[in-house]
């Protein structure tokens, strides 16, 4: 069984000014969390991104390295940065300063990468977006494929490409998970539970739905499966989306769905098996959220946790 995974997307520098007045600086960017979170897991994962050759890019590279996350990178003029204002309850607020490219050439590692994970910027932005679409879509016939869309309306001015953007991603994975926050942006006043069943009609296996504070819930082919969230003291809530999802992607290789081949065991996936998922994903990202940053935790860290 391989648990080797490959994220696509951005790496970047969270400057994150704090209710109290602190500023700090630390790596983030979505799929860089999730692919230092499924290291973090234990899982092999390796991260295509694009990053600068600058002290920003440097302390990316250390930052997933200490995680294990094998790093491959295109240039650019300086390494991309994220600005987030966090408010009383811990939400972040975001302003970016990224540019986003990549080369369509298949990655090195990428061969064996039994799932390959985007989303976020990197499935959104021009010109890279066309070649993640073009990567994902030629490692269907080896690989399961996850996306997230965590959608920054701040880098979004067209709401109705955006729209049609996700919804080719969509398409395209097996699994996708979305917040309600994504959905309320994406599809203002539809039901979150309507936008899952109707994404199921586009492709994945699975869609699931993070609802904060409230848990999560996901739609199959079998149903609808609903979790409760965590109790837990919310320090800020940076990455733990991600953490959610790497956790996800990790509960799939824990079933054996690794490859394309796995893509039908997937598709009939029962609803006790996702309950698991979800359960397991909550409880890493309630890790995330009970410390600054993103700072998922190890395995180690969950064994010592109540499963509920």
């Amino acid at each position: 069984m391989s648990r080797h995974v490959l994220v696509i997307g951005e790496a970047l520098v969270d400057v994150v000014h704090r209710g109290d007045g602190r500023i700090d600086e630390s790596p983030g960017g979505s799929p860089a969390n999730v692919a230092l979170a499924l290291g973090r897991l234990g899982d092999t994962a390796h991260f295509l991104t694009q990053l600068g050759d600058d002290p920003h890019g440097e302390q990316v590279r250390g930052w997933l390295a200490a995680a294990g996350v094998q790093v491959t990178s295109s240039t650019t003029t300086r390494t991309a940065t994220a600005t987030a204002h966090l408010d009383d309850s811990g939400s972040a607020r975001y302003e970016f300063d990224i540019s986003w490219s990549l080369d369509e050439a298949a990655p090195d590692g990428g061969d064996d990468a039994g799932i390959v994970h985007t989303g976020s910027i990197a499935a959104l932005i021009a010109p890279g977006a066309a070649a993640v679409r073009a990567l994902l879509a030629g490692m269907r016939t080896t690989s399961l494929i996850t996306y997230d869309p965590n959608v920054r309306p701040a880098l979004l001015p067209d709401h109705h490409r955006a729209v049609l953007d996700v919804e080719s991603f969509v398409a395209l994975a097996d699994l996708v998970k979305a917040s309600d926050e994504d959905l309320a942006w994406l599809y203002p006043g539809t039901d979150p539970l309507e936008v899952a069943w109707s994404w199921l009609q586009q492709g994945p296996s699975v869609v699931v739905v993070t609802t904060g504070a409230s848990g999560a819930f996901a739609v199959t082919r079998d149903g609808a499966t609903h979790v409760r969230g965590r109790r837990v003291d919310v320090v800020d809530t940076v990455g733990a989306g991600d953490t959610f999802m790497s956790a996800l992607i990790h509960g799939l290789l824990d079933l054996g769905l690794d490859s394309a081949e796995s893509r039908e065991n997937l598709r009939g996936i029962d609803t006790r098996s996702v309950a698991e998922l979800l359960r397991f994903s909550a409880r890493a990202a309630a890790v995330t959220v009970s410390r600054p940053g993103a700072d998922p935790p190890l395995l180690a860290e969950l064994a010592t946790l109540a499963p509920g």
